[in-house]
């Protein structure tokens, strides 16, 4: 499978040169503005995608397989519909365009500015049997539907003894960095849910995995928030099956083997740890980087396995690290692993403040904060 992306270098003579220097000197040039507009990963494990059925592909970027996704559930189940603020007119980043004129204005429509409105509906709907793909414009506007979320959509099955479900339900956020969202478009609230048994978390990274993905979520019998990294977009460009295709739900990827270290991450920070591991190959460390894909529930057992081989862990993520998701993976793997830690476990995420406008290039964890680590558990 073809994807197009672009690996920004770190020449070698800069390798040892102080980190506040490093950054001063960078900042200069394309590398850390690149972090987060960066097209994708490549795709690793050859030998095993040689084996994988040969499927016809179209190049899309984010948004145009997350349409193509919605697209395809659409036309399979009849009683599929999609809602949400400005849904109708194709959604502030696309996402939804031409549907409304495809299936009609009875199956894809705007709705109030109420995101508690959004979610009752959807969950009311997906209770009679039907499928909801509710969108939420911004991730951060979630949290006034997070009642209607978490004891509503995610307990809905558990507390009728599976007599009743909304199963079918899809919640859609763009979430994370940006470059210029400030404090209320640019957060990533994935462990504020990942703490919700009865729902599930899905984020994917790239173009193939955001059809493979959303066109899963959507037809799983239970409710899954789906976080679309928005830095992405347009900026990630892939091949992607066309018509049918889905991707397994809480099961990882492992993007890039390796022997020393194993790196862990989701979402748009995939293209980050990416850069990060490359800096680390340049100095002879061979880094194993695993895409969660699944936030909850998680897949434990691939990156327990890598662990063992490797012997030391860094997890990455763009939300605050106190309560951060990459703790509850530090916890199990050091439960799990304890006797084959090579170093204590590294968590590379955002500082614990609000997410900040002037100082976002200081707040998220960038390849060179990722690297740090890296070397710190080799070298420990």
């Amino acid at each position: 499978m073809q994807v197009h992306y672009i690996r920004s270098c770190l020449p070698m003579s800069l390798l040892s040169t102080p980190r506040t220097v490093l950054t001063r000197r960078l900042r200069r040039t394309p590398l850390l503005r690149a972090l987060h507009v960066a097209p994708p990963l490549k795709q690793a494990q050859e030998e095993e995608d040689d084996a994988l059925p040969v499927l016809e592909t179209q190049q899309m970027n984010m948004f145009t397989a997350i349409n193509d996704a919605m697209r395809v559930a659409m036309e399979t189940d009849p009683s599929a519909v999609l809602f949400g603020e400005d849904v109708a007119f194709g959604g502030v980043f696309r996402c939804s365009v031409d549907l409304r004129e495809k299936f009609g204005s009875d199956r894809v429509f705007n709705s109030p500015l109420c995101e508690q409105a959004i979610a009752g509906f959807a969950i009311g709907y997906a209770s009679t049997g039907r499928t909801a793909i509710a969108e939420i414009q911004f991730a951060d506007y979630i949290f006034p539907a997070f009642d209607q979320i978490v004891n509503e959509a995610a307990k809905f099955r558990y507390r009728s003894g599976n007599e009743f479900n909304c199963g079918k339900l899809t919640f859609r956020a763009p979430y994370g960095a940006v470059g210029h969202g400030g404090h209320y478009h640019s957060q990533s609230p994935e462990a504020y849910f990942a703490h919700t048994p009865g729902l599930k978390v899905v984020v994917p990274r790239n173009p193939v995995a955001a059809k493979g993905l959303l066109l899963a979520s959507i037809r799983d019998p239970n409710p899954v928030l789906f976080l679309e990294p928005k830095a992405l977009y347009r900026a990630s460009v892939g091949e992607v099956p066309v018509g049918e295709y889905e991707r397994n739900l809480s099961e990882a990827e492992i993007v890039k083997r390796g022997t020393d270290v194993t790196v862990v991450g989701w979402g748009a920070q995939m293209r980050v740890l990416e850069e990060a591991c490359g800096y680390a190959e340049d100095v002879g460390i061979s880094c194993e980087l695993i895409d969660l894909q699944t936030i909850f529930p998680w897949d434990a057992d691939t990156i327990e396995h890598s662990v063992r081989k490797t012997g030391r862990l860094v997890v990455s993520h763009e939300a605050p690290k106190s309560g951060g998701f990459a703790a509850e993976i530090s916890s199990s793997i050091q439960e799990r692993c304890f006797l084959s830690l090579e170093a204590p476990i590294q968590r590379v995420c955002g500082y614990d403040t609000p997410f900040p406008l002037a100082y976002e290039s200081h707040y998220l964890p960038d390849a060179l904060r990722n690297f740090e680590a890296i070397k710190k558990v080799v070298d420990y």
